[in-house]
């Protein structure tokens, strides 16, 4: 940096500590490899060269030129460099506009990954554009007075009012409520002349994504992990891409293939898309369970948890999915946990020779959680004699006929129902097995019971507890721990 010494001679002492605060920013920058992001050769691969020592953008990660555009979607496998291209977008646009929307699939991802992730707003701008991140007020504010307001897609009803001139919308497929966020977040955008949104996601074969890619108004690009190999943990190459490359979910995560139905799959994608509802449009449920696979009962290292429900329709409901990789401990405790949200009455759990310790644990946690005498524990085990195909067969076929509802989205597990070939593999995933044991657990009940009657709904009303034991046993534990009557 070069300045000549007549023009700070000139400057007033207010104007000199501004520039040496400045001079120091650039310095601070320099001194931890940051570089501008856009190089001046348009078709340069993001290596450092003279000039850019640091990372910097690939072509393929420049915004579009000109103006007939409104939507850039970049659809690119896991690790390609999508959070750092919308980063970067959205901190040149602060520069000349005064609103943006930040919209993640959560709340927390949207403060996690877009906010404060390490590719995200606060890391990749430049130390003299750095904008405050106000929490409290859900919000970066920009030296320049310019603001981004921050937005989950799990609440589409917070984008009805606020206006923007250009939005970020981050793995738009994990949205669980996409269709409502979308066009609430769209309707949203009409600040300025041309309002524009950049799409930073994952493909999946949904709706939304592929209207997208036939808009002519869309300028979408494409990449895949292996676009950005270079830049990733060597851990990342081993334990993450040698796995899944050259598998379906392979296909999909690191080549951004936008897959369509797999002939043979379980369950086909038009069946979940058909019948999803959103929560005001589930009836009276009659039935709620926690179902869990252990890791371990079939391929990888996640522990199966889906919540289902059975309304007065004869429908099934899958109302959570928090499936991930958990000790005997958390697994016991997350079910317990999912059991008390959703006024579940018992946990299903599978049946299988070698994971007794299943149900020692859950019994021992349930009594660390309500006290020795708080009752048996809600655990109901499922037959596990039959193969897998045979077990998942019966509610494959209720996805057919419509009567299985996703309350939302739930990327994963829809991953797994629709890339999941039985033929081609006996062993299912372990969000798919503990799907089917909740939604066997309703089957029987629907063929066994002929009156419908909510025990939840029958309790309030009588004003007595519910005449489940596991509910009884919460409520006691409750009296002895506050003192209160019985």
């Amino acid at each position: 940096m070069s300045f000549p010494i007549e023009a700070l001679d000139r400057l007033d002492p207010a104007e000199l500590a501004e520039f040496v605060e400045g001079a120091e920013k650039v310095v601070q920058d320099r001194e931890a490899g940051k570089v501008p992001w856009l190089c001046d050769d348009p078709t340069c691969d993001g290596q450092p060269h003279p000039g850019r020592p640091g990372r910097h953008a690939r072509a393929a990660q420049r915004p579009p030129d000109g103006d007939d555009w409104d939507v850039w979607m970049a659809l690119a496998g896991r690790g390609w460099g999508k959070t750092r291209t919308g980063a970067e977008w959205v901190i040149e646009q602060a520069r000349s506009l005064p609103r943006g929307a930040l919209i993640g699939p959560t709340a927390a991802d949207t403060r996690d990954i877009l906010v404060e992730g390490e590719s995200g707003i606060l890391a990749c701008a430049p130390a003299t554009f750095r904008p405050e991140y106000q929490p409290s007020k859900r919000r970066l504010v920009y030296p320049n007075g310019a603001q981004q307001a921050c937005y989950s897609a799990d609440e589409p009803d917070r984008l009805r009012g606020p206006q923007h001139h250009y939005g970020w919308f981050d793995e738009l497929a994990a949205w669980r409520y996409l269709r409502a966020a979308w066009d609430m977040a769209q309707l949203g955008m009409r600040l300025g002349d041309h309002p524009r949104i950049c799409i930073t996601t994952t493909p999946r074969p949904l709706p939304l994504i592929k209207e997208q890619l036939k808009d002519p108004r869309t300028y979408t690009v494409r990449g895949s992990t292996y676009d950005n190999l270079h830049n990733l943990a060597p851990s990342f190459r081993r334990a993450v891409v040698a796995k899944y490359e050259g598998t379906t979910l392979g296909r999909q995560e690191l080549d951004a293939e936008v897959l369509e139905d797999l002939p043979g799959a379980l369950v086909a994608r038009a069946h979940i898309d058909g019948h999803r509802v959103r929560p005001e449009d589930v009836p009276e449920l009659v039935s709620i369970v926690v179902g869990l696979d252990p890791a371990g009962t079939s391929r990888g290292d996640e522990t199966g948890l889906v919540v289902t429900a059975w309304g007065v329709d004869k429908h099934h409901y899958v109302m959570a999915d928090a499936s991930r990789r958990r000790s005997p401990d958390e697994t016991a405790r997350a079910a317990y946990a999912l059991l008390e949200q959703h006024d579940a009455v018992r946990v299903v759990v599978e049946d299988n020779g070698g994971k007794d310790w299943i149900e020692s644990v859950l019994t021992r946690v349930w009594r660390d959680l309500h006290g020795d005498d708080a009752g048996p524990a809600p655990i109901k085990r499922v037959d596990a004699r039959q193969g897998k195909k045979l077990r998942a067969q019966p509610v494959a076929m209720l996805y057919e006929q419509g009567r299985v509802h996703h309350v939302g989205s739930f990327p994963e597990l829809e991953d797994q129902l629709t890339t999941w070939i039985p033929e081609e593999d006996p062993n299912s995933p372990d969000r798919i097995d503990a799907l089917v044991h909740a939604v066997t657990h309703h089957m029987k009940r629907d063929r066994q019971s002929a009156a419908l009657v909510s025990p939840h709904k029958a309790a309030r009303e009588r004003r007595t507890p519910a005449v489940h034991p596991a509910l009884a046993a919460r409520q006691a534990a409750a009296q002895r721990r506050t003192g209160a009557p019985r």
